[in-house]
Protein backbone atom coordinates (compact mmCIF):
# COMPACT_ATOMS: atom_id res chain seq x y z
CA UNK A 1 0.00 0.00 0.00
CA UNK A 2 2.97 2.27 1.01
CA UNK A 3 4.13 2.29 -2.77
CA UNK A 4 0.78 4.31 -3.60
CA UNK A 5 1.51 6.77 -1.02
CA UNK A 6 5.13 7.44 -2.34
CA UNK A 7 4.24 7.72 -6.11
CA UNK A 8 1.72 10.53 -5.11
CA UNK A 9 4.40 12.65 -3.56
CA UNK A 10 5.22 16.09 -5.44
CA UNK A 11 9.71 15.77 -6.53
CA UNK A 12 12.01 17.75 -5.03
CA UNK A 13 12.06 18.87 -8.98
CA UNK A 14 8.77 20.27 -9.05
CA UNK A 15 9.14 21.70 -5.90
CA UNK A 16 11.94 23.61 -7.75
CA UNK A 17 9.91 24.27 -11.04
CA UNK A 18 7.12 25.69 -8.89
CA UNK A 19 9.68 27.90 -7.22
CA UNK A 20 11.29 29.19 -10.93
CA UNK A 21 7.31 29.97 -11.93
CA UNK A 22 6.44 31.72 -9.08
CA UNK A 23 9.99 34.13 -9.27
CA UNK A 24 9.70 34.44 -13.34
CA UNK A 25 5.63 35.56 -12.16
CA UNK A 26 7.25 38.29 -10.02
CA UNK A 27 9.96 39.55 -12.18
CA UNK A 28 7.21 40.00 -14.88
CA UNK A 29 5.65 42.50 -12.74
CA UNK A 30 9.29 44.53 -13.33
CA UNK A 31 8.74 44.63 -17.38
CA UNK A 32 11.97 43.04 -17.75
CA UNK A 33 14.01 42.18 -20.61
CA UNK A 34 13.36 39.73 -23.59
CA UNK A 35 15.84 37.10 -21.33
CA UNK A 36 13.34 36.47 -18.60
CA UNK A 37 10.93 35.80 -21.48
CA UNK A 38 12.88 33.34 -22.85
CA UNK A 39 13.19 32.04 -18.82
CA UNK A 40 9.56 32.08 -18.57
CA UNK A 41 9.92 29.51 -21.59
CA UNK A 42 12.11 27.68 -20.04
CA UNK A 43 9.82 27.49 -16.74
CA UNK A 44 6.81 26.35 -19.40
CA UNK A 45 9.13 23.46 -20.80
CA UNK A 46 10.48 22.44 -17.18
CA UNK A 47 6.40 22.45 -15.94
CA UNK A 48 5.48 20.28 -19.98
CA UNK A 49 8.16 17.70 -18.71
CA UNK A 50 6.48 17.89 -14.98
CA UNK A 51 3.79 17.22 -16.13
CA UNK A 52 3.85 14.57 -18.25
CA UNK A 53 6.05 12.99 -15.58
CA UNK A 54 3.30 13.53 -12.70
CA UNK A 55 0.81 11.74 -15.57
CA UNK A 56 2.60 8.95 -15.81
CA UNK A 57 3.01 8.79 -11.89
CA UNK A 58 -1.03 9.29 -11.40
CA UNK A 59 -1.69 6.51 -13.78
CA UNK A 60 0.87 3.78 -12.01
CA UNK A 61 -1.51 4.50 -8.86
CA UNK A 62 -4.17 4.13 -10.88
CA UNK A 63 -3.17 0.44 -12.59
CA UNK A 64 -2.63 -0.22 -8.50
CA UNK A 65 -6.16 0.60 -7.63
CA UNK A 66 -7.40 -1.56 -10.43
CA UNK A 67 -4.68 -4.51 -9.18
CA UNK A 68 -6.14 -4.25 -5.94
CA UNK A 69 -9.63 -4.48 -7.27
CA UNK A 70 -9.24 -7.81 -8.96
CA UNK A 71 -7.90 -9.26 -5.84
CA UNK A 72 -10.67 -7.76 -3.65
CA UNK A 73 -13.19 -6.36 -5.75
CA UNK A 74 -16.18 -6.59 -2.37
CA UNK A 75 -13.43 -4.21 -0.57
CA UNK A 76 -11.82 -1.41 -3.56
CA UNK A 77 -15.20 -1.42 -5.38
CA UNK A 78 -16.05 1.58 -4.16
CA UNK A 79 -13.01 3.40 -3.88
CA UNK A 80 -11.80 2.59 -8.20
CA UNK A 81 -15.53 3.87 -8.70
CA UNK A 82 -14.60 7.29 -7.19
CA UNK A 83 -10.47 6.62 -8.99
CA UNK A 84 -12.38 6.32 -12.31
CA UNK A 85 -14.61 9.60 -11.50
CA UNK A 86 -11.47 11.52 -10.17
CA UNK A 87 -9.46 10.59 -13.38
CA UNK A 88 -12.22 11.24 -16.10
CA UNK A 89 -12.65 14.80 -14.86
CA UNK A 90 -9.36 15.91 -14.29
CA UNK A 91 -8.46 14.58 -18.20
CA UNK A 92 -11.86 16.57 -19.48
CA UNK A 93 -10.23 19.77 -17.58
CA UNK A 94 -6.87 19.62 -18.59
CA UNK A 95 -8.17 19.01 -22.36
CA UNK A 96 -9.93 22.31 -21.67
CA UNK A 97 -6.55 23.85 -20.51
CA UNK A 98 -4.62 22.35 -23.56
CA UNK A 99 -7.29 23.72 -26.10
CA UNK A 100 -7.12 27.22 -24.34
CA UNK A 101 -3.04 26.88 -24.43
CA UNK A 102 -3.33 26.47 -28.14
CA UNK A 103 -6.23 29.63 -28.68
CA UNK A 104 -3.23 31.73 -27.54
CA UNK A 105 -0.53 30.65 -29.47
CA UNK A 106 -2.60 30.93 -32.44
CA UNK A 107 -3.80 34.06 -31.30
CA UNK A 108 0.16 35.06 -30.65
CA UNK A 109 1.85 33.13 -34.24
CA UNK A 110 -1.17 32.45 -36.37
CA UNK A 111 -2.70 29.08 -37.58
CA UNK A 112 0.55 26.56 -36.79
CA UNK A 113 0.78 28.73 -33.23
CA UNK A 114 2.19 26.00 -30.90
CA UNK A 115 2.28 26.58 -26.70
CA UNK A 116 5.09 24.12 -26.51
CA UNK A 117 6.90 26.64 -29.45
CA UNK A 118 5.81 30.18 -28.76
CA UNK A 119 7.52 32.45 -31.50
CA UNK A 120 6.15 35.83 -30.24
CA UNK A 121 6.65 35.41 -26.80
CA UNK A 122 5.89 39.01 -25.73
CA UNK A 123 2.62 39.38 -27.83
CA UNK A 124 0.41 41.25 -25.05
CA UNK A 125 -3.16 41.14 -27.25
CA UNK A 126 -3.19 37.27 -27.72
CA UNK A 127 -4.39 35.92 -23.49
CA UNK A 128 -6.38 38.72 -23.56
CA UNK A 129 -8.21 38.35 -26.40
CA UNK A 130 -8.68 34.85 -26.14
CA UNK A 131 -9.85 34.50 -22.11
CA UNK A 132 -11.12 37.78 -21.86
CA UNK A 133 -13.44 38.54 -24.87
CA UNK A 134 -17.04 38.78 -23.64
CA UNK A 135 -18.21 37.08 -26.30
CA UNK A 136 -16.71 33.74 -25.05
CA UNK A 137 -15.95 34.64 -21.30
CA UNK A 138 -13.32 31.51 -21.60
CA UNK A 139 -11.66 32.92 -18.62
CA UNK A 140 -14.38 33.13 -16.27
CA UNK A 141 -15.83 29.88 -17.24
CA UNK A 142 -11.98 28.11 -16.73
CA UNK A 143 -12.38 29.88 -13.40
CA UNK A 144 -15.91 27.95 -12.87
CA UNK A 145 -14.54 24.91 -14.16
CA UNK A 146 -11.47 25.05 -11.71
CA UNK A 147 -14.06 26.19 -8.65
CA UNK A 148 -16.02 23.39 -9.38
CA UNK A 149 -13.69 20.84 -9.34
CA UNK A 150 -11.41 22.24 -6.02
CA UNK A 151 -14.55 21.28 -4.11
CA UNK A 152 -14.84 17.58 -5.98
CA UNK A 153 -11.77 16.77 -5.85
CA UNK A 154 -11.15 18.09 -1.98
CA UNK A 155 -14.16 15.98 -0.96
CA UNK A 156 -12.34 13.20 -2.08
CA UNK A 157 -9.58 13.80 0.79
CA UNK A 158 -9.83 12.82 4.52
CA UNK A 159 -6.99 13.86 5.75
CA UNK A 160 -7.54 17.87 6.95
CA UNK A 161 -4.12 19.29 6.27
CA UNK A 162 -3.58 17.92 2.92
CA UNK A 163 -7.19 18.83 1.91
CA UNK A 164 -6.87 22.50 2.93
CA UNK A 165 -3.21 22.50 0.79
CA UNK A 166 -5.62 21.54 -2.22
CA UNK A 167 -7.93 24.02 -1.72
CA UNK A 168 -5.19 26.63 -1.15
CA UNK A 169 -3.37 25.28 -4.35
CA UNK A 170 -6.51 25.58 -6.56
CA UNK A 171 -7.69 29.20 -5.43
CA UNK A 172 -9.02 31.65 -7.37
CA UNK A 173 -9.93 34.56 -4.82
CA UNK A 174 -8.19 37.79 -5.66
CA UNK A 175 -7.39 40.44 -3.42
CA UNK A 176 -5.72 42.64 -6.07
CA UNK A 177 -6.86 46.25 -7.14
CA UNK A 178 -6.13 48.07 -10.01
CA UNK A 179 -5.28 51.50 -10.15
CA UNK A 180 -8.39 52.76 -9.05
CA UNK A 181 -9.11 50.31 -6.47
CA UNK A 182 -11.53 48.42 -8.13
CA UNK A 183 -11.26 44.80 -7.61
CA UNK A 184 -9.66 42.61 -10.06
CA UNK A 185 -11.34 39.60 -11.37
CA UNK A 186 -9.48 35.79 -11.45
CA UNK A 187 -8.87 36.28 -15.32
CA UNK A 188 -7.83 39.75 -15.31
CA UNK A 189 -5.14 39.07 -13.00
CA UNK A 190 -3.81 36.14 -14.70
CA UNK A 191 -4.11 37.18 -18.25
CA UNK A 192 -4.75 40.89 -18.76
CA UNK A 193 -1.93 42.67 -20.39
CA UNK A 194 -0.07 39.24 -19.86
CA UNK A 195 2.69 37.72 -22.19
CA UNK A 196 1.42 35.05 -24.30
CA UNK A 197 4.87 33.05 -23.38
CA UNK A 198 3.33 34.06 -19.56
CA UNK A 199 0.07 32.95 -20.25
CA UNK A 200 0.56 29.87 -21.51
CA UNK A 201 3.39 29.09 -18.50
CA UNK A 202 0.57 29.74 -15.99
CA UNK A 203 -2.25 27.22 -17.88
CA UNK A 204 0.84 25.25 -17.74
CA UNK A 205 1.20 25.61 -14.08
CA UNK A 206 -2.38 25.38 -13.54
CA UNK A 207 -2.11 21.91 -14.99
CA UNK A 208 0.48 21.18 -12.32
CA UNK A 209 -1.62 21.80 -9.76
CA UNK A 210 -4.42 19.98 -11.26
CA UNK A 211 -2.07 17.01 -11.84
CA UNK A 212 -1.01 17.27 -8.32
CA UNK A 213 -4.15 17.43 -6.53
CA UNK A 214 -5.09 14.78 -8.51
CA UNK A 215 -2.35 12.65 -7.23
CA UNK A 216 -3.01 13.51 -3.59
CA UNK A 217 -6.57 12.48 -3.70
CA UNK A 218 -5.78 8.97 -5.44
CA UNK A 219 -3.21 8.94 -2.92
CA UNK A 220 -6.20 9.16 -0.12
CA UNK A 221 -8.86 7.00 -2.20
CA UNK A 222 -5.47 4.40 -2.12
CA UNK A 223 -4.74 5.08 1.52
CA UNK A 224 -8.54 4.24 2.32
CA UNK A 225 -8.28 0.97 0.79
CA UNK A 226 -6.79 -0.89 4.15
CA UNK A 227 -6.86 2.67 5.92
CA UNK A 228 -6.55 0.35 9.30
CA UNK A 229 -3.24 -1.85 8.25
CA UNK A 230 -1.42 0.40 6.15
CA UNK A 231 2.17 1.34 7.93
CA UNK A 232 5.47 3.93 6.52
CA UNK A 233 8.31 1.41 5.72
CA UNK A 234 10.83 4.27 4.63
CA UNK A 235 11.59 8.04 6.01
CA UNK A 236 14.51 9.76 4.12
CA UNK A 237 15.29 13.41 5.64
CA UNK A 238 15.26 16.00 3.07
CA UNK A 239 16.81 19.59 3.40
CA UNK A 240 15.25 22.24 1.21
CA UNK A 241 17.17 25.45 0.84
CA UNK A 242 15.97 29.07 -0.41
CA UNK A 243 18.67 29.20 -1.94
CA UNK A 244 22.48 27.46 -1.31
CA UNK A 245 24.06 31.40 -2.51
CA UNK A 246 23.45 33.61 0.24
CA UNK A 247 24.84 37.35 0.62
CA UNK A 248 27.18 38.16 3.96
CA UNK A 249 24.40 40.63 5.89
CA UNK A 250 21.58 38.03 4.35
CA UNK A 251 20.30 34.69 5.96
CA UNK A 252 20.39 31.31 4.98
CA UNK A 253 16.65 30.05 5.34
CA UNK A 254 15.78 25.51 4.78
CA UNK A 255 13.15 23.46 5.30
CA UNK A 256 14.38 20.77 7.02
CA UNK A 257 11.41 17.73 6.20
CA UNK A 258 10.44 13.83 6.75
CA UNK A 259 9.29 12.73 3.91
CA UNK A 260 6.57 9.67 4.27
CA UNK A 261 6.06 10.76 8.14
CA UNK A 262 2.66 10.35 9.82
CA UNK A 263 0.35 13.49 9.54
CA UNK A 264 -1.04 13.25 12.76
CA UNK A 265 2.36 14.11 14.86
CA UNK A 266 5.29 16.12 13.75
CA UNK A 267 9.03 15.22 13.79
CA UNK A 268 11.16 16.57 16.16
CA UNK A 269 14.33 17.84 14.41
CA UNK A 270 17.78 19.21 15.92
CA UNK A 271 20.56 21.06 13.95
CA UNK A 272 23.78 20.96 15.53
CA UNK A 273 22.76 20.16 18.94
CA UNK A 274 19.63 22.55 18.97
CA UNK A 275 15.83 21.91 18.64
CA UNK A 276 14.54 23.67 15.42
CA UNK A 277 10.84 24.68 15.48
CA UNK A 278 7.99 23.95 12.58
CA UNK A 279 11.31 22.37 10.52
CA UNK A 280 12.33 26.02 9.67
CA UNK A 281 15.95 25.78 9.76
CA UNK A 282 17.26 29.55 10.11
CA UNK A 283 21.26 30.32 9.94
CA UNK A 284 22.57 33.86 10.40
CA UNK A 285 25.43 34.48 7.67
CA UNK A 286 28.20 36.42 8.87
CA UNK A 287 31.57 35.27 7.50
CA UNK A 288 31.94 34.45 3.58
CA UNK A 289 32.61 31.09 2.41
CA UNK A 290 31.32 27.25 2.84
CA UNK A 291 29.52 26.14 5.45
CA UNK A 292 28.38 23.11 6.82
CA UNK A 293 25.78 21.54 9.27
CA UNK A 294 24.18 18.17 10.84
CA UNK A 295 21.45 16.80 12.90
CA UNK A 296 18.73 14.08 12.95
CA UNK A 297 15.24 13.80 12.95
CA UNK A 298 13.38 12.14 15.65
CA UNK A 299 9.86 10.37 14.59
CA UNK A 300 7.76 8.18 16.81
CA UNK A 301 6.88 4.57 15.59
CA UNK A 302 3.99 2.59 16.15
CA UNK A 303 4.70 1.04 18.76
CA UNK A 304 6.09 4.12 20.88
CA UNK A 305 10.17 3.75 20.37
CA UNK A 306 11.34 6.31 18.74
CA UNK A 307 13.14 6.33 14.85
CA UNK A 308 16.41 8.61 14.27
CA UNK A 309 17.52 9.83 10.82
CA UNK A 310 20.69 12.06 10.52
CA UNK A 311 21.06 14.43 7.93
CA UNK A 312 23.95 17.21 6.87
CA UNK A 313 23.94 20.05 4.65
CA UNK A 314 26.09 22.84 3.54
CA UNK A 315 25.87 26.72 1.84
CA UNK A 316 28.24 28.86 0.58
CA UNK A 317 27.71 32.96 2.06
CA UNK A 318 28.81 35.38 -0.97
CA UNK A 319 30.24 39.33 -0.95
CA UNK A 320 27.51 41.30 -1.62
CA UNK A 321 28.14 41.93 -5.23
CA UNK A 322 26.97 43.84 -8.30
CA UNK A 323 27.50 44.48 -11.88
CA UNK A 324 27.91 47.80 -13.28
CA UNK A 325 28.91 47.98 -16.91
CA UNK A 326 28.98 50.78 -19.74
CA UNK A 327 26.69 49.53 -22.79
CA UNK A 328 28.44 51.72 -25.27
CA UNK A 329 31.93 52.61 -24.01
CA UNK A 330 34.32 52.32 -21.13
CA UNK A 331 34.22 56.20 -20.54
CA UNK A 332 31.74 58.54 -19.90
CA UNK A 333 31.08 61.14 -22.68
CA UNK A 334 30.07 64.71 -21.46
CA UNK A 335 26.96 66.38 -23.10
CA UNK A 336 25.03 62.85 -24.04
CA UNK A 337 23.10 60.30 -22.69
CA UNK A 338 25.64 57.43 -21.94
CA UNK A 339 23.42 53.90 -20.89
CA UNK A 340 24.29 52.27 -17.98
CA UNK A 341 23.19 48.43 -16.86
CA UNK A 342 23.25 47.72 -13.32
CA UNK A 343 22.32 44.54 -11.86
CA UNK A 344 22.77 42.90 -8.26
CA UNK A 345 22.81 38.82 -8.65
CA UNK A 346 20.04 37.44 -6.33
CA UNK A 347 18.35 41.17 -5.89
CA UNK A 348 15.16 42.42 -7.72
CA UNK A 349 15.51 45.62 -9.78
CA UNK A 350 12.98 47.42 -7.46
CA UNK A 351 15.63 47.10 -4.53
CA UNK A 352 18.28 48.24 -6.28
CA UNK A 353 19.36 51.68 -5.80
CA UNK A 354 22.76 53.78 -7.73
CA UNK A 355 23.62 57.22 -7.45
CA UNK A 356 26.81 59.62 -9.06
CA UNK A 357 29.35 61.64 -8.01
CA UNK A 358 30.08 64.55 -11.05
CA UNK A 359 27.03 64.30 -12.81
CA UNK A 360 23.65 62.80 -12.55
CA UNK A 361 22.13 58.98 -12.74
CA UNK A 362 18.25 58.71 -13.43
CA UNK A 363 16.41 55.01 -14.31
CA UNK A 364 15.24 54.22 -17.26
CA UNK A 365 13.32 50.78 -17.72
CA UNK A 366 15.50 48.06 -16.74
CA UNK A 367 18.48 50.60 -17.65
CA UNK A 368 20.52 53.63 -16.32
CA UNK A 369 21.21 56.98 -18.20
CA UNK A 370 24.94 58.79 -16.50
CA UNK A 371 24.83 62.68 -17.44
CA UNK A 372 28.56 63.38 -16.40
CA UNK A 373 29.41 67.15 -15.25
CA UNK A 374 33.12 68.23 -15.22
CA UNK A 375 35.48 67.10 -18.57
CA UNK A 376 38.66 65.54 -16.84
CA UNK A 377 37.30 64.68 -13.15
CA UNK A 378 36.20 60.91 -12.58
CA UNK A 379 32.22 59.99 -11.68
CA UNK A 380 31.69 57.24 -9.40
CA UNK A 381 28.49 54.90 -9.38
CA UNK A 382 27.94 53.67 -6.16
CA UNK A 383 24.71 50.86 -6.25
CA UNK A 384 23.05 50.00 -2.80
CA UNK A 385 20.63 46.85 -2.91
CA UNK A 386 17.87 45.92 0.10
CA UNK A 387 18.46 42.89 1.65
CA UNK A 388 16.33 41.01 3.86
CA UNK A 389 14.48 44.70 4.65
CA UNK A 390 17.92 46.45 4.94
CA UNK A 391 19.94 48.48 2.50
CA UNK A 392 23.52 48.20 1.96
CA UNK A 393 26.02 49.58 -0.82
CA UNK A 394 27.06 46.09 -2.93
CA UNK A 395 29.39 47.21 -5.11
CA UNK A 396 30.99 50.89 -7.38
CA UNK A 397 32.77 51.72 -9.96
CA UNK A 398 35.11 54.41 -11.40
CA UNK A 399 34.61 56.23 -14.67
CA UNK A 400 36.90 58.95 -16.58
CA UNK A 401 34.53 61.72 -17.64
CA UNK A 402 36.26 63.13 -21.38
CA UNK A 403 34.84 65.42 -23.92
CA UNK A 404 32.85 64.29 -27.19
CA UNK A 405 35.49 63.32 -30.36
CA UNK A 406 35.95 65.88 -32.56
CA UNK A 407 32.75 65.48 -35.94
CA UNK A 408 33.87 65.04 -39.34
CA UNK A 409 32.28 67.67 -41.60
CA UNK A 410 29.99 66.84 -44.56
CA UNK A 411 28.01 68.23 -47.78
CA UNK A 412 24.29 67.08 -47.15
CA UNK A 413 22.19 66.68 -50.79
CA UNK A 414 19.70 64.47 -52.50
CA UNK A 415 20.61 62.12 -55.00
CA UNK A 416 18.38 60.88 -58.12
CA UNK A 417 15.45 59.13 -55.78
CA UNK A 418 15.15 61.69 -53.68
CA UNK A 419 17.35 60.46 -50.73
CA UNK A 420 19.45 62.38 -48.43
CA UNK A 421 23.23 61.49 -48.97
CA UNK A 422 26.20 62.97 -47.30
CA UNK A 423 29.32 63.94 -49.31
CA UNK A 424 32.70 63.07 -46.68
CA UNK A 425 35.48 64.61 -49.50
CA UNK A 426 37.55 62.68 -51.59
CA UNK A 427 38.71 60.20 -52.97
CA UNK A 428 34.38 60.32 -53.36
CA UNK A 429 32.75 62.76 -56.34
CA UNK A 430 30.11 64.23 -56.29
CA UNK A 431 28.25 66.00 -59.41
CA UNK A 432 28.37 69.71 -60.27
CA UNK A 433 24.23 69.96 -60.26
CA UNK A 434 24.63 68.13 -56.93
CA UNK A 435 26.81 70.50 -55.43
CA UNK A 436 24.78 73.96 -56.73
CA UNK A 437 21.73 72.11 -54.70
CA UNK A 438 23.15 72.00 -51.90
CA UNK A 439 22.71 74.38 -49.20
CA UNK A 440 25.36 74.08 -46.42
CA UNK A 441 27.51 71.48 -44.65
CA UNK A 442 26.88 69.60 -41.62
CA UNK A 443 28.93 67.72 -38.92
CA UNK A 444 28.56 64.83 -36.75
CA UNK A 445 30.71 61.62 -35.14
CA UNK A 446 29.06 58.68 -37.22
CA UNK A 447 31.53 55.84 -36.23
CA UNK A 448 28.57 53.16 -35.69
CA UNK A 449 29.60 53.70 -31.83
CA UNK A 450 28.51 57.52 -31.23
CA UNK A 451 25.71 58.87 -33.36
CA UNK A 452 26.21 62.69 -32.19
CA UNK A 453 25.24 65.78 -34.50
CA UNK A 454 26.85 69.10 -34.31
CA UNK A 455 26.44 72.65 -35.08
CA UNK A 456 28.10 74.03 -37.72
CA UNK A 457 28.63 77.87 -37.02
CA UNK A 458 30.64 79.16 -39.55
CA UNK A 459 33.40 77.93 -42.23
CA UNK A 460 35.13 78.89 -45.42
CA UNK A 461 36.19 77.87 -48.80
CA UNK A 462 38.99 78.17 -51.05
CA UNK A 463 39.27 77.75 -54.79
CA UNK A 464 42.39 77.97 -56.83
CA UNK A 465 42.27 80.66 -60.30
CA UNK A 466 43.69 79.28 -63.33
CA UNK A 467 46.57 81.09 -62.26
CA UNK A 468 47.00 78.75 -58.84
CA UNK A 469 45.79 82.03 -56.45
CA UNK A 470 43.84 80.87 -53.82
CA UNK A 471 40.51 82.83 -54.06
CA UNK A 472 38.65 82.05 -49.99
CA UNK A 473 35.06 83.27 -49.23
CA UNK A 474 33.19 82.51 -46.46
CA UNK A 475 29.79 81.26 -45.03
CA UNK A 476 26.68 82.44 -43.89
CA UNK A 477 27.12 80.24 -40.65
CA UNK A 478 26.59 77.02 -41.71
CA UNK A 479 25.02 78.13 -45.03
CA UNK A 480 26.81 78.77 -48.70
CA UNK A 481 26.82 82.36 -49.43
CA UNK A 482 25.74 84.17 -52.33
CA UNK A 483 29.71 84.27 -53.41
CA UNK A 484 30.70 80.50 -52.36
CA UNK A 485 27.28 79.67 -54.78
CA UNK A 486 29.02 82.06 -57.68
CA UNK A 487 32.32 79.92 -57.38
CA UNK A 488 30.39 77.16 -57.98
CA UNK A 489 29.02 77.97 -60.94
CA UNK A 490 32.27 78.75 -62.19
CA UNK A 491 33.50 75.41 -61.83
CA UNK A 492 34.91 72.96 -64.47
CA UNK A 493 34.54 69.20 -64.29
CA UNK A 494 36.86 67.63 -62.26
CA UNK A 495 37.86 70.97 -60.68
CA UNK A 496 38.84 70.68 -56.47
CA UNK A 497 38.38 73.44 -53.94
CA UNK A 498 38.86 72.36 -49.85
CA UNK A 499 36.10 73.92 -47.17
CA UNK A 500 38.30 74.86 -44.22
CA UNK A 501 38.08 76.34 -41.37
CA UNK A 502 35.05 74.72 -39.84
CA UNK A 503 33.66 75.89 -36.39
CA UNK A 504 30.89 73.31 -34.68
CA UNK A 505 29.77 73.26 -31.65
CA UNK A 506 28.46 69.85 -29.64
CA UNK A 507 25.95 69.33 -27.05
CA UNK A 508 28.83 69.20 -24.31
CA UNK A 509 28.63 73.23 -25.46
CA UNK A 510 32.53 73.07 -26.67
CA UNK A 511 32.76 75.09 -30.03
CA UNK A 512 35.72 73.56 -31.98
CA UNK A 513 38.09 73.43 -35.30
CA UNK A 514 37.22 70.54 -37.16
CA UNK A 515 38.87 68.61 -40.24
CA UNK A 516 38.92 70.68 -43.72
CA UNK A 517 36.88 68.34 -46.51
CA UNK A 518 38.30 68.40 -49.90
CA UNK A 519 36.15 68.38 -52.54
CA UNK A 520 36.21 67.31 -56.15
CA UNK A 521 33.70 67.05 -59.22
CA UNK A 522 32.98 64.39 -61.50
Amino acid sequence: MAAGNNVARMSPRQRMINLMYIVLTAMLALNVSSDVLNGFNQVHDGLVRTNENMATKNEIQYRYLEELYVKNPTKVGPWLEKGNYLRDYSVSLLNEIDSLKFAIARQADGKKGNPDNLINLDDLEAASVTMLNPSTNNGRHLKEQIDTYRQKVASLITDTVKRQAVMDMLATDITERNNEGAKLSWEEQNFDNMPAVAAVTILSKLQSDIREAESEALANLITNVDIGDVRVNELNPYVIPNSNMVMRGGKYIAQVVLAAIDTTQRPNVFVNGSKIENGLLELSATSVGNHEYSGYIEVSRGDGTLDRRPFNSSYTVMEPMATISPTLMNVLYAGIENPISISVPGVAMNSVEATMTNGTLSRKGDSWIARPGQVGSEAVISVFASIDGRKQQVGSMNFRVRKLPDPLPYIPYKDAQGNMVEYKGVPQRMSKAQLMAAENIGAAIDDNLLNVSYTVESFATTFFDSMGNAIPEVSEGNRFSARQKEQFRRLKPGSRFFISNVKAKGPDGITRNIPPLEVQLN
